[in-house]
């Protein structure tokens, strides 16, 4: 066979390998057998050696056992992965529609879509030009980990999305943007790794042969099979997919609807169609109640799916609201996990140990008699606070029900008082800070007590592990107990000693050769250049987590700013309330907080802005009525090419109305939720004074 031959072999093989792949792993219907398709693997496989140079990325021979890799490479997520909150209730439930409709216009339609939530890993896919170029895990929701070579190894992920040639008439009727129908697209997938509960039982019987500690769940392996440097591994585990979502069009990011479709429901339908299996169940909901049916049924019938779940996912099933409803933390507020009832064990409490955490919150934590849950053993459990003990009424020696669902913190749910014996003990709470006996208070409002000593020793060592953590400065190498030997040695008083410190301080510590030193400094002094929002998360701000962080960040762009802010600038932050705007205030107010900073900066941290996509990001303007100068269209590409949002409804996270001639309806509910409206006029002037700036 010629070479001209061959490539049009190859082409016809790779078409067919790829029809037959979509039936099975997305229609469920096995036309060849695996024999027969293994055969024209094997073609193709022989015509690509014999013919290398016509081997394509996409092809179905590259799917497994690429090199070995060192380590896993950091990349940035195309569009941010959040997770969902959780819900156990209706009560839960009925309080996830009530944010809601705070947020949206009176007149809004609330309807929802649901659909299994499978208990995997979830990653994020890349496709352009219909190619599958690159996969990573969701890390911190912004930066993952690449793990592109391992996620080729898994059958169900289509290495070339579908042509529109062999879509079916209701398959091309699925978009109302034309645009998405062409040959080249550049889209953003989200879906969820996953492997069957058949497989999980025949790994655990191989283990068993061998000697081997048994897998605790499905869910680990998956995770433990995509992060294996070594992906014939991965290949070996017979891993699966199912996509939960069309992120993005890559080339229209800041489109609400990507490649037109309007509902969540839609989405399902096109991922589908370009060659992803979904949920084998899912529904379209008109309002709660049918929501609650539709998770009693999947409750009574989850044990026959192939796969494991934890719940039902329940998104709001307009696009366009979604988007309008935000994110709060790492959060979309248009979507919730609702979670099967926490899986629940008995077992005994034989202590509770205090804690003190990083801004000197004093937590208790009961210590149990080791218990399996959900396939993880368990042996602690939080209590919270003060009050808490005192809701449940637990003693030292009673018995109790501890409960867990997916990775949430094992929690004491029920003391089962009958079963007490009259030797339990009252659990007292300290009068002081465990740790360095200093004085501590309890906020007005709050649940906690806190330690107010400034130089607590078991505060600085939370603060110091949490500043070098991955959510701060992440210095490699850099633990807790390597943390605690500095202390003792009073190499370091806080965070900026580090910085300060060189190879010949750590040689006299106990496991530290020179190797170990010149590596631990190097990961110090390259940790030096950090952005804004991860510099704050380093220094324990109360109640700065990462989106508090991220959303400060991107509000003043600067340090000097976020220092200098007033308290009601900060509490005008959307997502921001009064407490943590205050504990913001005060802290750079502190004259400590202000040396340890310039002390930072003296030791050479160089503290980034935050990259923002243009100077309009984060604003979302509303457009009512006739403009003169643009249209409509025109007037929302602007908005977009500068990095903000236009919506076609107004809420109070709407920042402007622009209002032309004949402003409708939307004119007064602008008004009435004290948004700010503005002019065709005043509209160009942003814009253009934007432009400026950015160019």
């Amino acid at each position: 066979m010629n070479k001209e031959k061959a490539k049009k072999r190859i082409e016809d093989l790779k078409k067919t390998i790829n029809h037959y792949r979509y039936l099975y792993h997305v229609c469920d219907r096995e036309e060849i057998s695996s024999d027969a398709l293994d055969s024209l693997k094997k073609e193709l496989f022989d015509l690509e050696n014999k013919f290398p140079d016509l081997i394509t990325p996409d092809s179905p021979t590259q799917r497994v056992e690429g090199k070995v890799l060192e380590e896993f490479e950091k990349t940035e997520h195309y569009k941010e992965m959040l997770s969902f909150q959780d819900a156990f209730s209706r009560e839960d439930m009925y309080d996830f529609e009530k944010r809601m409709k705070r947020i949206l216009p009176a007149e809004s339609k609330l309807d929802y879509f649901c659909e299994l939530k499978v208990d995997g890993l979830a990653v994020e896919l890349v496709y352009e030009d219909d190619v599958f170029v690159s996969g990573s895990t969701r890390g911190d929701g912004r930066i993952g980990e690449d793990v592109t070579q391992n996620l080729k190894t898994i059958e169900a992920i289509p290495l070339r999305l579908r042509s529109p040639g062999s879509f079916s008439k209701e398959e091309k009727a699925l978009s109302a943007d034309p645009e998405w129908k062409k040959e080249k697209k550049s889209i953003v997938v989200h879906g969820e790794v996953f492997i069957s509960k058949k497989e999980f039982l025949r790994l655990n019987k191989e283990r068993e042969k061998e000697g081997l500690p048994l897998y605790a769940n499905p869910r680990n392996i998956a995770a433990g099979s995509i992060r294996q440097l070594d992906s014939r591994i991965a290949a070996n585990r017979n891993l699966s997919f199912l996509a939960y979502n069309l992120a993005a069009d890559k080339k229209q990011s800041e489109t609400i609807t990507p490649f037109g479709v309007k509902t969540h429901k839609e989405k399902h339908s096109l991922l589908r169609a370009l060659g992803f299996k979904t949920v084998d169940k899912e529904e379209y909901c008109q309002d709660l109640s049918e929501v609650f049916r539709f998770y009693e049924k999947i409750e009574k019938e989850r044990e026959k799916y192939t796969y494991q779940i934890d719940g039902i996912a329940v998104f709001v099933n307009n696009n366009e609201l979604f988007e309008s409803l935000g994110v709060a933390g790492k959060s979309p507020r248009g979507g919730i996990a609702y979670k099967f009832p926490l899986e629940e064990r008995t077992t005994v409490v034989r202590d509770v140990h205090f804690q003190v955490g990083r801004t000197g919150a004093i937590t208790p934590v009961a210590i149990l008699d080791p218990v399996s849950l959900g396939g993880v053993t368990v042996s602690r459990a939080t209590l919270h606070n003060e009050d808490e003990i005192k809701r449940l009424g637990v003693k030292k020696g009673d018995t109790v029900i501890v409960g867990r669902a997916g990775d949430v913190i094992p929690r004491i749910m029920k003391v089962l008082k009958e079963l007490r014996k009259g030797k339990e003990k009252n659990i007292v709470f300290p009068q002081e800070c465990p740790l360095c006996k200093g004085k501590i208070l309890r906020p007005e409002g709050e649940a906690k007590w806190y330690c107010r000593k400034e130089d607590c020793r078991g505060k600085r060592r939370q603060q110091l592990s949490y500043f070098v953590s991955k959510k701060g400065f992440d210095i490699d190498g850099l633990g807790e107990q390597i943390i605690d030997q500095l202390l003792e040695e009073e190499l370091i008083s806080d965070p900026a000693d580090l910085f300060d410190l060189h190879e010949g301080d750590l040689m006299p510590l106990e496991r530290f050769a020179d190797l170990s030193a010149k590596n631990l400094i190097t990961a110090i002094q390259d940790s030096k250049r950090i952005p804004l929002s991860k510099f704050l998360q380093a220094l324990s701000v109360p109640y700065v987590g990462e989106g508090v962080a991220r959303d400060i960040s991107r509000t003043f762009n600067d340090l000097n700013g976020i220092m200098k802010a007033k308290l009601e600038e900060l509490e005008s932050i959307p997502d921001i309330g009064p407490v943590t705007a205050k504990n913001i205030y005060y802290f750079f107010q502190d004259k400590k907080n202000q040396e340890l900073i310039e002390k930072l900066k003296s030791a050479g941290v160089v503290i980034e802005k935050e990259k923002t996509m243009a100077k309009l990001a984060g604003k979302t303007f509303v457009i009512t009525g006739s403009l003169q100068k643009l249209t409509r269209e025109e007037a929302k590409e602007k908005i977009s090419s500068l990095g903000g949002k236009a919506s076609s409804s107004v809420s109070r996270n709407t920042d402007y109305l622009v209002a032309g001639e004949n402003a409708g309806s939307k004119f007064e509910e602008a008004r009435s939720l004290g948004v700010k409206v503005i002019s065709e006029k005043e509209f160009l002037s942003i814009i253009n004074e934007k432009d400026t700036k950015s160019n």
